[in-house]
C-alpha cells in the first residue's frame, strides 16, 4: 500500500492580510497537517460517501404487463410464450410479457427499494477527512490536481480573520486578487460548459471545473460574499466535508483558511496525542513510519554500524545439494570408479570404427600386362 507523507512540516503558517502583505503575527501548524495521506482511504470514502445523494429510480411496475395474455401451451408448433388473445387484429396471437418480446417488460426491472445508500464507519470518515486536509498543505498536491498556485506565497495559505467580515463580492474578488488567488477563479470561469446529454434539461445546464474552498469559523457575510464567484465553495470549519476537501477522490484541494478556522482545527481534529474537542475521544491517526525514505534508512550511518557485512556475489552451493550423475561426470565417478575405464573405452572404440581405412594401391598397368600374357 501507498502511503504519501508530507513533504516538510513547518512549525509555523504566515498570516495574509486582504491587502496580500503579509503580517507580522504567525499561526502554529496544527496536528491535522501531519496525519498519513491515504489516497486509498480517501477513494473508498468518497465513493461511499457520493452515492448518498442518490435519487431511486424505478420504472412503472405494470410496465409491459398491462394485456391479457396466456400461453397456448404444447401442441401446437409454437413457443409457450404467453399470447395476446382475441381475433381479427395484427396484435392476437403475439408474444407478450417477456424481455424479449416486443411490448413486453424488461428483465429484471429497477425497484426503489434497491439499496442505493452506504454507511460508512465513523472513524474512516474522519481519517479520510484529515488525510484530505493534510494533502491541501503539499503545494506538489494541490498544484498536481490542476489548481493555479505558481503566485501563491505559501501553501496553506491563511488569511486575516477580517476577511469572515467581507460582504460584497467586488471585496471578495479584490482580495483574491490581492493574495494572487483569483488566477484559479478565472480558470473555473472558462471552463464553464453546457452540458452534454439530457442533464441539461434536468437543472444540470452547466459544467464547470472545482476553485478554491474558503474555510470559516464564523460566517459574518462571508458566504454571501464568496457564493457568486464561479467554482469558489464556502464550508464552516466544523463541519469539513470529503466531497468539498476532495472532489472525485482525488486529493490536494486549494484550501484558503481564515485565520481563526485555521486556529479552531487542533479543537476539531486533535492530535496524535491529545483528543478531540468537537469528536469525543477522538485521536488523529499516526504514521506508520516516520520517514518513509526506506533507502535513506538503510544507508544511514546508524543502521550501517550495526549490520553485517555484504557476503559474496555468488554463494557456493552446500555439499549436501543432490546433483545428477548422468548429467555430472563428476559425480558419475564417484559413485562408479568403473564408469570412467567404460567411457574411455567407449571414446576409443568410436575412434577405431571413424577412422579412415589404409586402402592398397592398385597393381600398375605393367604388372597386369605380365601377368596376362602368355
Amino acid at each position: 500500500m501507498v502511503r504519501i507523507h508530507r513533504l516538510a512540516a513547518r512549525p509555523v503558517v504566515s498570516v495574509y492580510g486582504l491587502n496580500g502583505a503579509k503580517l507580522d503575527a504567525t499561526v502554529p501548524l496544527p496536528s491535522v497537517f501531519t496525519a498519513p495521506i491515504r489516497p486509498d482511504l480517501v477513494q473508498f470514502v468518497h465513493k461511499n460517501m457520493a452515492k448518498n445523494r442518490r435519487q431511486p429510480y424505478a420504472v412503472k411496475q405494470q410496465a409491459g404487463e398491462e394485456t391479457s395474455a396466456e400461453s397456448w401451451g404444447t401442441g401446437r408448433a409454437v413457443a409457450r410464450i404467453p399470447r395476446v388473445g382475441g381475433s381479427g387484429t395484427g396484435r392476437s396471437g403475439q408474444a407478450a410479457f417477456g424481455n424479449m418480446t416486443r411490448g413486453g417488460r424488461m428483465f429484471a426491472p429497477n425497484k426503489v427499494w434497491r439499496k442505493w445508500h452506504i454507511r460508512t464507519n465513523t472513524n474512516q470518515k474522519r481519517y479520510a477527512t484529515a488525510s484530505a486536509v493534510a494533502a491541501s498543505g503539499v503545494s506538489a498536491l494541490v498544484a498536481g490536481r490542476g489548481h493555479r498556485i505558481n503566485r501563491i506565497s505559501e501553501v496553506p495559505l491563511v488569511v486575516a480573520a477580517e476577511a469572515e467580515a467581507i460582504t460584497k463580492t467586488k471585496e471578495a474578488v479584490a482580495a483574491l486578487r490581492a493574495l494572487k488567488a483569483y488566477a484559479d477563479v478565472a480558470k473555473v470561469a472558462n471552463t464553464r460548459s453546457i452540458r452534454a446529454g439530457r442533464g441539461k434539461m434536468r437543472n444540470r445546464r452547466h459544467r464547470q471545473r472545482r476553485g478554491p474552498l474558503v474555510v470559516y469559523a464564523q460566517d459574518n457575510g462571508i458566504t454571501r460574499a464568496f457564493r457568486n464567484l464561479p467554482g469558489v465553495e464556502l464550508v464552516d470549519v466544523t463541519r469539513l466535508n470529503l466531497l468539498q476537501l476532495a472532489p472525485g477522490g482525488h486529493l490536494g484541494r486549494f484550501v484558503i483558511w481564515t485565520q481563526p478556522a485555521f486556529e479552531a482545527l487542533n479543537k476539531v481534529f486533535g492530535s496524535q496525542a491529545e483528543a478531540s474537542e468537537q469528536k469525543k475521544g477522538y485521536t488523529l491517526p499516526a504514521s506508520i513510519v516516520a520517514n518513509p525514505d526506506v533507502a535513506r534508512i538503510i544507508a544511514s550511518n546508524e543502521v550501517q554500524a550495526v549490520v553485517r557485512a555484504a557476503g559474496p556475489r555468488f554463494t557456493k552451493r552446500p555439499f549436501t545439494q543432490k546433483k545428477n550423475p548422468l548429467r555430472n561426470s563428476q559425480v558419475l565417478v564417484r559413485l562408479n570408479p568403473y564408469a570412467q575405464v567404460l567411457r574411455r573405452a567407449e571414446l576409443l572404440g568410436k575412434n577405431k570404427r571413424t577412422a579412415k581405412k589404409v586402402h592398397k594401391k592398385s597393381a600398375s598397368a605393367k604388372f597386369l600386362e605380365i601377368l596376362k600374357a602368355d
